[in-house]
């Protein structure tokens, strides 16, 4: 896959659960078609700008792909489509209306320092994962 063609996970450097998720993704993600970059990076704002989003008050995923973007429970829901069986499985809770499903996702978003702790700094990746993120 062309890697302009990949999608774009766009996520909190400094929220660990976010690094988590990506570190999940990285592991599950058979085909090496996400590419990441942290909100706080110049890339990331890059993108947040050229989308038209805010550039601060970080609170939602956003997955970019191609000239679509995707936040909170949709792009959640989306990646897991995208990493293949079990984790497809999941992608029936798009039946769920959106505000409902975008709620419970807010509510773990406001809470996520204070339950998953932040790092005073953004995630370096590994020289193995390197090319996977955008600078």
């Amino acid at each position: 896959m062309n890697a302009q063609n990949n999608p774009i996970l766009l996520f909190d450097g400094v929220c660990n659960l976010c690094n988590g998720s990506v570190r999940f993704i990285l592991k599950r993600d058979r085909k090496q078609a996400f590419r990441f970059a942290p909100l706080q990076s110049a890339a990331g704002q890059a993108l947040l700008e050229r989308l038209g989003l805010p550039r601060d008050g970080f609170r939602s995923v956003v997955l970019v792909e191609g000239d679509r973007h995707y936040q909170r429970s949709a792009a959640a829901l989306r990646i897991l489509r995208a990493l293949g069986w079990p984790y497809k499985a999941l992608y029936v809770f798009i039946l769920i209306p959106r505000p409902l499903r975008d709620f419970g996702y807010d509510l773990i978003a406001r809470n996520r320092y204070r339950v998953f702790g932040r790092s005073e700094t953004c995630m370096v990746p590994t020289p193995e994962i390197r090319e996977r993120f955008l600078s």
